[in-house]
């Protein structure tokens, strides 16, 4: 029986670590909440939570060095994963009242309010993921996820011209205008949602997630 997979949730001040840690352990990782710079480095997958705003967010990340972690194990082929504004600050920049703040710069493009008549964006919805998703694999095409938003990237522009690499997996959802929902780009996985409150659903994603590990 191969050992447990070791997951860090990279705790640096903006996110449900405890629920995340909980849905985690659910799967059968070994897993563990630190900001810690070589745990986070060596596991085996980094998880990166995120509430509030996106600068406050890129600014707690920064001053925990997690910038600096998130690129190096992307660099060499680290699972790295990130959750609803964990996932935002992965774009080149958000825009919030007017302000833009430089994100992590893995994907182009930028978080910008939602366009809907009804803002945040708050409870259940369904998502329209590619057929070849291993992020959304075994799971039903109406299967539900818990969004809590008022930012998101409504346009995706990252394309891939070289043959020899697997295009991103974009998947979307709508809550007035389309917008990006997950993505699954090699080593680096993202979620708009929130697996961890997303019961059954949520605990199937991030089995999928812990099995590529």
């Amino acid at each position: 029986m191969s050992a447990p997979k070791r997951v860090v949730v990279f705790d640096y001040g903006f996110g449900n670590v405890r629920s995340a840690e909980r849905a985690l352990a659910r799967t059968g990782a070994d897993v563990e909440i630190t900001r810690d710079f070589d745990k986070a480095m060596n596991a085996d997958g980094l998880l990166v939570p995120g509430v509030g705003a996106f600068a406050a967010c890129m600014k707690g990340l920064r001053e925990a060095r997690g910038d600096w972690i998130i690129d190096r194990r992307l660099s060499g082929g680290r699972p790295v994963m990130g959750i609803c504004v964990g996932m935002q600050i992965l774009f080149a920049r958000g825009i919030e009242h007017g302000v833009e703040t430089e994100g992590l710069d893995e994907w182009p493009g930028a978080v910008e309010p939602l366009q809907a008549a009804i803002v945040p964006h708050m409870g259940w919805n369904t998502v329209d993921a590619p057929a070849d998703s291993e992020l959304f694999a075994g799971l039903d095409a109406d299967a539900r996820f818990y969004f809590v938003h008022s930012y998101a990237v409504h346009d995706w522009s990252l394309e891939t011209h070289n043959p020899t690499l697997h295009a991103p997996k974009v998947t979307w959802s709508t809550h007035g205008k389309p917008f990006v929902a997950a993505v699954e780009n090699g080593a680096l996985w993202a979620t708009q949602f929130h697996p961890e409150k997303s019961g059954d659903a949520g605990a199937q994603l991030l089995t999928n997630w812990i099995g590529t590990l």
